[in-house]
């Protein structure tokens, strides 16, 4: 859903502006509300977020988060999970997280609803590659497949039991089929 601005918006005006439930996105000069998450979209972004965590926070090599919002280029994206290099997060003086992430992510993960336009969700995916960002993801859960972009490659998509790449460094092996299993509560 399109948010009708009266005249076109700065990325500087559209920060100031209070959050939205559900988040809203800036892309070029538009803002741009994303759909309510529905329950097979939480219980993905969820497990994503546990599977990813639970090695990169022992290992302190990578760390995800939920709809988090990041915004550079020109851009002020909430992807559905981000997944941030342990070495780029920009902890504050008390070793905490901060709220403002003005960084691409390095492994962009977004989780396609029947009511999202799959062309402007694959245009956030290349723009995180255009600045950066080492991977992404484009979770179908409707044909249950995953398309997996790379910097300066084309996209492949992943079905049934082919394993997915992740980021450099991270030992985390999953399937196609382990990720939708997750759907299952017994996954």
């Amino acid at each position: 859903m399109t948010i009708a601005t009266q005249q076109p918006i700065t990325l500087e005006a559209f920060l100031k502006l209070p959050e939205t439930k559900p988040a809203s996105e800036y892309i070029n000069g538009a803002i741009i509300q994303k759909p309510m998450p529905k329950g097979k979209h939480s219980q993905l972004q969820l497990r994503l977020c546990n599977a990813v965590n639970e090695i990169g926070v022992a290992q302190q090599t990578v760390y995800a988060l939920p709809e988090l919002r990041c915004t550079f280029g020109t851009r002020s994206l909430v992807p559905d999970v981000a997944v941030f290099q342990w070495s780029r997060i920009p902890f504050d003086a008390d070793g905490e997280i901060p709220n403002d992430f003005l960084m691409h992510p390095d492994w962009v993960i977004e989780i396609l609803s029947p009511e999202q336009a799959s062309n402007r969700v694959t245009g956030n995916i290349l723009h995180c590659l255009h600045h950066g960002c080492s991977l992404g993801w484009l979770i179908g859960p409707g044909d249950r497949s995953i398309l997996a972009f790379l910097p300066k490659q084309e996209p492949v998509l992943y079905e049934g039991n082919d394993l997915l790449p992740v980021l450099a460094g991270v030992p985390l092996e999953l399937t196609v089929q382990q990720v939708f299993n997750w759907l299952k509560m017994s996954g």
